[in-house]
This record gives C-alpha cells, structure tokens and sequence, in this order.
C-alpha cells in the first residue's frame, strides 16, 4: 500500500505508475480516494473542532451553575447535546470513509522502480546475465518425471489417489535427494549469517492480505474451512507477519531470516505434461530468505540476495541466469523484481527456481510494521528471496547432471547430506 500522501500531492504521478503496470481501469480509484480523502480530512477537522466548542461550554456551564444561573446552563446543555449529536455522526461517517479508502488504497500497485523494463506481461521480460555454460548432452534426456520413475523414486499414481493430481509420493534416493538439497540450502545461507526460522505454516487472514495483493490471494491460498487461517504459499508470509504491529530499533536493521517450510497453492492453470510432472504441484518445500531494513538499504540488498540464489546453483553444477520482471508482470506490492532461472538441457531453455523481490515499505505499511529513530518512527523495507524450491530446484540438478546410463551426478555439495554417495543408481 502506497503512503496516501502520494495521491493527495501527485495524483499524476499514481496514474502513470497505474498506466505503465496496465491497470487502466484502476485510474477512476486515484480521484475517488482523493475526493474522498478532502471529505475525511474535513470531518476529522470538523469534528476536532465541536469537540474544542464543546469543551468550552461545558466549562462555562461550571460557571453558570455556581452563579446560579441555571437557564442559561440549561440552554447550554441542549447546546451541547446538539453538539455530542453532531460529533457522533461525524465521527461515524469519518470511519466508514476511513473504511473505504483503506480498501481502495490496498487495490493501488506500488510505485515501482525507474529501472523497470515496462511490458504487458512476462513475455516483455528482460534477460540480465548469465552465469555458467548451459550444455546439452549427445544423448537424450527423459521428462523429470520419466528419470524419476526410473530410479523407483516417484509415485504420482498414488498420491493422485490419495490426494489428487498435483500431488506426488518422492521415495528413496529420491527423496534423500530433495531433503539434501533443503538442508544444504539451510546451511547455505546460515554460512551467509542468515538466522535459521522454521514458521507457522498458516496463517490469519489479516497477515494474508498485509503481504500480498488480493489477486494472488484468490489465485494461491488455500483457506481452512471455518477458520480464519490460510495454508501459506511460501514461507516469506509468515515471516513477515511474525513483524506485524511491531516497533524495531534502527540498531537491530537489517534483520537477515532464512526460514524452512512446506508451501501449498492452489496453481490455477496447470495442465498436460506439467500437471503431470514436478514442475507445477500443488504442495512443496523451499527455503526462503527475508530482509527487513532501513529503506534507504532495499536496493543493496536486493542485489545481495539474488545472487545469493544464483551462488547456490552454480554450486549444485546448473548454469542460471537472471531476468528482470517487466511492469506488468510485477505484483502490484513490488517496486522492483527479478526471477532466478535454470538451464534446462531437455527443453533446451531456461525456467524459472527463484524470484527475489524489493517491497519498499508497502508491506510494513500494511502490517504496521515500524523503526524507531531520533526524529520517530517510519516504516521499514521489506524483502523477500527463494533460496530454494523444491521440487523445481531439484529438477534443474537431476536433468543438469543427468547421465547417459540414466544415472544422477550427485553435485559435490550434496554428497556429504547423501552419505558420501555419488550417483544415484
């Protein structure tokens, strides 16, 4: 959520930022918040005011009776009953504007970055570097879920009856693989002095709507039937909310959180092959990484923490690059981000593992989440990184060091979280 300040200063400046993320039809909510904003602030000062002249009355009323005045008292109580009548209807119609331009104000996307490419959608995505050799073998190299079935380390018949498609069973040296990867991810970014967390896995609905916009609320959350509490989508979410209606010291920024959890969307929209391998499932792992710093330091961080992300694949032998998200592909709480992509020998493209994202301080404003300075408090910066997810992480290392007897290359990072093993067979 923007600081309303921007709409009551320069309101052109919230429109453009609206027409470069191609949200036309968001430009009527800028005028509406504006001249509903005038009518807030006047019943607040309106209502400031009757309460001074109430004050006042009550005062002489004192006076008035010990005087032994009471007629005139008498008609000043009526005054001030008038007066309590208005302040209350004032007061009433102050919160419900209150109301209304909060929910409005949650639906206007953050002023992102100039360095922004603009585009329509992820199609105008721009690639940045790439770091590592993307190779493709002399030989074949099956679907994801092909090797894993060949190796007796995946099961999605069964879990499609237990629990449906998108949901997989992962045995075996398989499985050993993606915990692996998880715990080498852990310690990977502990050695980054990261603190290690390990979150609540759901959520209240307060946090839900403080870290995220309501479109990909509806289009990610699973929600826990009459209860307020939703399966969280990624770690980053609770993380974040752990910080709600917080007051931190400016001394104690940045906090540096790297935090384990199993994540759970809805992923509308999966069909055919992906449905029916590991790329776009329904429930998962990841390690993530979270900032939250003075606002002056998001942008260092956030060049910190993506390469974090590529570091740690180029250290598990898969070449990456990075691509910066166009306007439109942004969410609308983003100032600026960019996704971390595989090399994918199979497909001979690359595909997206990680997506590292500044927040400027829409996330704390929504959270109320706050640093205290020697001239106050303002609002902190928030960000949020994949270190890893699995089991995307774990595709790119199985095709990327996939053999040609249909074995895995263990990478030497992961051999000592594999028993010392080096391929699996």
């Amino acid at each position: 959520m923007i600081d309303i300040k921007l709409i009551r200063e320069n309101k052109e400046l919230v429109k453009e930022n609206i027409k470069k993320k191609f949200q036309n039809h968001k430009l009527v909510l800028v005028d509406e918040i504006y001249e509903m904003d005038l009518e807030y602030r006047k019943c607040k000062s309106d209502g400031d005011n009757l309460r001074s002249e109430k004050n006042k009355k009550s005062n002489i009323i004192g006076t008035l009776m010990r005087e032994g005045k009471k007629e005139e008292a008498n008609v000043l109580k009526e005054e001030i009953a008038n007066i309590s009548k208005k302040i209350t209807e004032l007061e009433e119609k102050e919160s419900n504007l209150e109301t209304e331009i909060k929910k409005k104000m949650m639906v206007i996307p953050n002023i992102i970055d100039d360095s922004v490419p603009i585009g329509e959608d992820d199609s105008k995505n721009v690639e940045i570097e790439k770091f590592g050799e993307p190779v493709v073998p002399d030989y074949e190299i099956p679907y994801n879920a092909d090797i894993c079935e060949s190796l007796s380390g995946l099961d999605k018949e069964a879990a499609g009856r237990t629990s449906g498609n998108g949901f997989y069973y992962l045995m075996g040296d398989i499985a050993r693989l993606h915990s692996a990867m998880l715990s080498y991810a852990r310690d990977f970014m502990i050695e980054k002095g990261f603190i290690y967390c390990v979150p609540p896995f759901m959520i209240r609905s307060d946090v839900v709507t403080g870290v995220m916009s309501f479109e990909e609320m509806d289009n990610m959350m699973y929600k826990i039937e009459n209860e307020d509490l939703y399966l969280i989508g990624t770690s980053e979410h609770s993380m974040i909310g752990k910080f709600k209606d917080q007051i931190v010291k400016e001394n104690e920024l940045p906090i540096t959180l790297t935090s384990y959890s199993p994540c759970f969307r809805k992923e509308v929209g999966a069909h055919g092959i992906e449905e029916r391998g590991l790329y776009r499932v329904h429930q998962f792992e990841k390690q993530e990484m979270i900032v939250i710093c003075k606002p002056e330091d998001s942008m260092d961080w956030y060049n910190k923490m993506w390469s974090y992300t590529v570091e740690f694949f180029r250290s598990l032998d898969v070449p990456v690059r990075t691509l910066e998200c166009c306007s439109g592909d942004l969410a609308d709480l983003k100032v600026k981000s960019c996704d971390v992509e595989a090399w994918s020998p199979r497909q001979q493209k690359y595909f997206e593992v990680g997506s590292c994202s500044t927040l400027g301080d829409a996330q704390a404003r929504r959270l109320g989440i706050r640093m205290k300075t020697e001239n106050g408090t303002q609002f902190v910066g928030t960000l949020n990184n994949t270190v890893l997810a699995t089991p995307r992480g774990m595709i790119a290392v199985i095709e990327n060091n996939y053999q040609k007897d249909g074995s895995i290359k263990i990478p030497k990072a992961l051999q000592p979280y594999m028993g010392g093993k080096e391929y699996i067979k």
